[in-house]
């Protein structure tokens, strides 16, 4: 039986094939996956969308947290955003798509750091100082810059997303008492 590894992800070690100077971003996205599948696991779908004192649904968090990380890396490669991203983009905490399942949106959130994991492996390290724009009026950032922030969003609505989660299921568990 293998033991699990319950430290933070950034005191286990560097990540194979990952570029020294991108570690903390590669970090902070693992981290993120772990801490998303552990706070959804078992999550009742009937609370996905619920926006307790007006705050963001669940789901919203989910698809933002997948969007941010495709739209912030497709930046970093110097990319436009595709009508795809756009429209998903325009969707994001809109149930209008009740067939996704709370399972539908980690899924899709666990693909993603895949990829962005992927591209960190592939970036180069001479190339984190190219400026890079963002958005469509192209405002300058680098390709640093674009990775970190991506991270830091990432976490943040991590945050966001876990003060959520324990509200509602506070609030569930207080309403069939």
């Amino acid at each position: 039986m293998t033991q699990t590894d319950t430290r933070e992800v950034w005191l286990r070690g560097p990540l194979p094939d990952v570029p020294p100077l991108l570690q903390p971003v590669a970090h902070t996205l693992l981290q993120a996956r772990d801490e998303v599948n552990a706070l959804m696991r078992d999550f009742p779908e009937a609370l996905l969308w619920e926006r307790p004192a007006g705050v963001a649904s669940a789901g919203f968090h989910l698809q933002h947290l997948t969007g941010v990380l495709d739209r912030l890396f497709t930046y970093a490669r110097q990319q436009a955003l595709s009508p795809a991203q756009l429209s998903a983009l325009n969707a994001e905490g809109k149930p209008t798509d009740t067939s996704l399942s709370v399972t539908d949106l980690v899924d899709q959130f666990n693909r993603q750091v895949d990829l962005a994991l992927a591209q960190l492996r592939a970036t180069n390290e001479e190339s984190l100082t190219e400026v890079r724009g963002v958005g469509r009026a192209a405002i300058p950032s680098t390709v640093l810059g674009l990775l970190v922030h991506a991270a830091e969003h990432t976490m943040r609505h991590v945050g966001q997303l876990t003060v959520t989660v324990r509200i509602l299921l506070a609030q569930s568990a207080q309403s069939t008492q």
